[in-house]
């Protein structure tokens, strides 16, 4: 082996051996825990009177940045999105948009800065630098929650305005900005001392303005003023991971307000317009909206008589109406030409008239149905021919197509529950001699009341009313042609065996509510995925709940304002706040033939702690530590 060949291995040997040394390799050393530190800045950190655009901040070691877009925000909100790069040692940050005269900008990195090797975060940094004589150190923190369900939210927008006009929010991008953690909180740095209000935003379009009905908002009715005091608070010390070494007292600058709730929401009234209209199939066609309207389009027949032509469903608001043909003639006719006038917003943001033509053209024309059909004789003339053949009964007549008719739900009702007939073709008549309910009296049965009403906004819903009496047993027989369709086809003969149970089933839950001050509210009995089960309204600051299954269960109540049943949000433009929400802090246990008697005073725990973890989906961002694996590694090596 030649000489070079003998050093060229030396040298080989030598690499590997530096290689395996290196720390976080086992077993090569310790690892790496100690989080990067800033040596330095170009402009320092604090500088006044800077001019550059462009900043440096420099590390004891290499670093990177993780998800700076979604984490780094700098303040006051820049409209150009600024370049933030992390190379080597340092961080090089990019602002594109002119800097503000005699104003303190902020950099907030969060936890995006990190150790190259093993991810040790440097923590929550900022850097700070101003372009006038001085720099405005006032913070101020808070939270936003969800106004419908005190759920925390993401990473919205939180910025001020010390301008308390009405509609600054709208016209002039907010002067300082943070983004909310898992937690939904928020703290802005750099506030000149001073009076401001708060908002919140989804900012779809990057103008830093509530520019669109699409964008989830919250807004501050009241102006709050900057402060700041010296306090104090404990701080533990460490010996190691497991063993406190001492707590001592760490004296520091607390900034008010700290504790601000943001409740954000969508507006409803978003702009309404003409999303679709579509015929899938001859039988009917739908028409979509944008926006809820409390007034009904009109449509008139441009090629046909539109008087009585139609039965409509429609959604609550008018968003969503499903068009069903009566008259079979117009079922079999392809297109229908129509004028339709309804309600628009127009630019000004206003509620417009307006007329369109439009042909609803069937998908499935008459050519093509009239083939179906005729395959479909073919099919059943086949399988009458075979059961002739082998001397089996067999039909002479083609049946009619029949009504399905199911019953939704299950056969096992609470006592306060009720039957409800479904049907897929509206709904035209039901001979209610031909329905039977009965109650199991010892063996036999006997014919017990009910009651059966239209269900409010539905062609294809019934509900069946009935004393229903606990522990005993039903038959509820439905003869043929009970019910029968808008196109004259008929309900098959049915039957359904219901029972009650006892009431050793459920338990029952009385709520006592104060805070309420006179208001009227709606409580909703939620499950454990944060859905409602079962709702009641308030009276005299009382809820009840009877035949409730046993089981766990949370409770959300909201203020009902214009007493309508259900949650309203809010409206930027009338400065309208949505309905306020409440939730019991506490889970509640109901157990079977128990009646839960329970106090609850919405207004004594701070909303930002009353939603229980368990129903909360949004939980908090999960810190980033230093993985303290040399403890791991010393334990390995019976250290």
């Amino acid at each position: 082996m030649t000489k070079r060949l003998l050093h060229i291995l030396a040298i080989l040997l030598s690499v590997l051996l530096i290689a395996c040394a290196s720390p976080g390799s086992p077993d090569g050393g310790p690892y790496d825990e100690t989080p990067p530190q800033v040596v330095g800045s170009s402009p320092a950190y604090g500088s006044l009177n800077t001019k550059s655009r462009k900043i440096e901040i420099y590390f004891n070691e290499f670093i990177k940045i993780e998800n700076a877009a979604d984490k780094v925000v700098v303040s006051p909100p820049q409209l150009n999105q600024p370049e933030i790069t992390g190379m080597g040692k340092k961080v090089k940050v990019n602002l594109l948009d002119s800097l503000k005269p005699n104003t303190t900008y902020t950099i907030d990195f969060s936890d995006a800065i990190v150790d190259n090797n093993e991810g040790n975060p440097l923590g929550k940094y900022s850097f700070v630098f101003s372009t006038g004589e001085q720099a405005d150190s006032m913070e101020v923190a808070g939270k936003v929650l969800n106004a419908e369900n005190l759920e925390p939210i993401k990473g919205i927008l939180v910025g001020l305005h010390s301008d308390s006009t009405d509609t600054v929010f709208q016209k002039v991008p907010l002067l300082r900005v943070a983004r909310t953690n898992g937690n939904g909180e928020f703290s802005i740095k750099g506030v000149a001392p001073g009076k401001y209000r708060a908002y919140a935003l989804q900012d779809a379009d990057g103008t830093f303005t509530f520019s669109q009905k699409s964008e989830m908002i919250a807004f501050m009715q009241q102006s709050f003023e900057t402060s700041c005091y010296p306090d104090v608070r404990p701080d533990t010390v460490w010996h190691d991971s497991l063993h406190i070494d001492s707590i001592r007292i760490v004296h520091f600058t607390h900034y008010v307000p700290d504790n601000l709730v943001l409740l954000a929401f969508l507006e409803s009234h978003q702009e309404r317009h003409l999303l679709k209209a579509e015929r899938t199939v001859p039988e009917h066609f739908e028409v979509y909206f944008t926006a809820p309207c409390d007034e009904m389009p009109k449509l008139t027949g441009l090629n046909f008589d539109a008087t009585d032509a139609f039965a409509i469903n429609r959604s609550k608001g008018n968003d969503t109406l499903s068009y069903w043909i009566k008259d079979t003639t117009l079922v079999h006719q392809d297109t229908l030409w129509t004028a339709y006038t309804y309600l628009e917003t127009d630019t000004l943001g206003q509620l417009i008239e307006r007329t369109d033509t439009i042909s609803f053209v069937s998908k499935i024309l008459r050519e093509k149905q009239l083939k179906l059909e005729a395959e479909q004789r073919k099919k059943w003339q086949k399988e009458q021919d075979k059961l002739k053949k082998k001397g089996l009964p067999y039909q002479e007549e083609m049946p009619a197509p029949e009504l399905e008719l199911k019953m939704a739900g299950n056969t096992n009702l609470a006592p306060d529950e009720n039957i409800i007939f479904e049907t897929k073709e509206p709904i035209a008549s039901i001979d209610t001699s031909k329905i039977h309910l009965r109650l199991k009296v010892d063996s036999t049965y006997t014919e017990a009341e009910y009651l059966i009403e239209n269900n409010q906004n539905s062609l294809f819903r019934r509900t069946l009313y009935a004393e229903w009496r606990p522990q005993q047993e039903y038959r509820l027989v439905v003869d043929s042609a009970a019910f029968i369709g808008i196109y004259g086809h008929a309900s098959k003969k049915q039957q359904f065996n219901i029972s009650v149970p006892g009431l050793e089933t459920y338990g029952s839950l009385f709520l006592n509510i104060e805070g309420l001050e006179g208001q009227t509210a709606v409580v909703e009995l939620l499950n454990s995925s944060d859905k409602p089960q079962r709702k009641v309204k308030t009276e005299n600051g009382r809820a009840e709940f009877f035949f409730v299954k046993p089981g766990t269960y949370y409770i959300r109540l909201f203020i009902d304002r214009n007493n309508n049943g259900i949650w309203d949000t809010g409206e930027y433009e009338s400065r309208t706040q949505p309905e306020e929400t409440y939730y019991y802090p506490s889970k509640l246990e109901l157990r079977a033939l128990w009646d839960t008697e329970q106090d609850w005073n919405i207004l004594s725990t701070p909303r930002i702690k009353q939603k229980p973890m368990a129903i909360t989906k949004q939980k908090p961002d999960k810190e980033k530590t230093i993985k303290n694996r040399n403890a791991e590694r010393a334990k390995s090596l019976g250290r």
